[in-house]
């Protein structure tokens, strides 16, 4: 099973063979999602992998500033 260390500056690296099975790449950002005593590491879509995600989305119905207390 790979593994990695926490190094003194809180870094963890991820392993190559990890990397390359998830198409991990430089630059790349994710979320750190607490779950219990470990961490789930999520991917963050680019702009352009986001774009057009909320096309034909339905607004209506959503809460409003005059919702607002």
């Amino acid at each position: 099973m790979p593994s990695a260390t926490l190094s003194s500056k809180f870094q963890l690296a991820i392993p190559k063979v990890i990397r390359d099975e998830l198409g991990f790449h430089v630059g790349q950002r994710f979320a750190l999602i607490p779950k219990g005593r470990g961490i789930e590491l999520v991917p963050l879509p680019s702009l352009d992998e986001a774009r057009g995600l909320l096309k034909g989305a339905d607004p209506t119905g959503y809460r409003d500033r005059e919702d607002r207390h």
